[in-house]
């Protein structure tokens, strides 16, 4: 029984870190890549890190699966928004045509927004 659950939930991290690799070839920016990098592989390794634990169950093997996973759940959106933020301020090229709002950008730099707003009111 548990071999069938662990290779469930391989197949499942299979899916999503497949996903995630379609997402980062096809997205158009850096931003919708690593979102999508970020969030799917995250699970999908989680569920290959979990059919570990459950195959091997608490032996050194099985417990080492769980802290990978408890730290990959700590630190990949840590790691995201630190890619965002140095994307967002080093002027990566984002999809400009798809972007709705820019809501960092009046506390990155507050005199370019205070102008830009100066000129729409006039």
């Amino acid at each position: 029984m548990t071999d069938v659950v662990a290779g469930i939930l391989i197949l499942i991290g299979t899916f999503f870190l497949a996903a995630g690799s379609i997402g980062l070839i096809r997205f158009p920016d850096v931003l919708c890549r690593m979102h999508a990098t970020t969030k799917t592989t995250t699970l999908g390794a989680c569920s290959i890190f979990l059919a570990a634990t459950i195959k091997y169950g608490y032996s050194p093997i099985g417990l080492k699966s769980l802290l990978a996973v408890a730290f990959l759940l700590i630190t990949a959106p840590v790691g995201a928004h630190m890619i965002a933020r140095a994307a967002y301020r080093g002027r990566v090229p984002l999809a400009a045509d798809r972007m709705v709002a820019d809501d960092l950008r009046e506390a990155v730099e507050p005199s370019a927004y205070a102008a830009e707003q100066d000129s729409r009111a006039r």
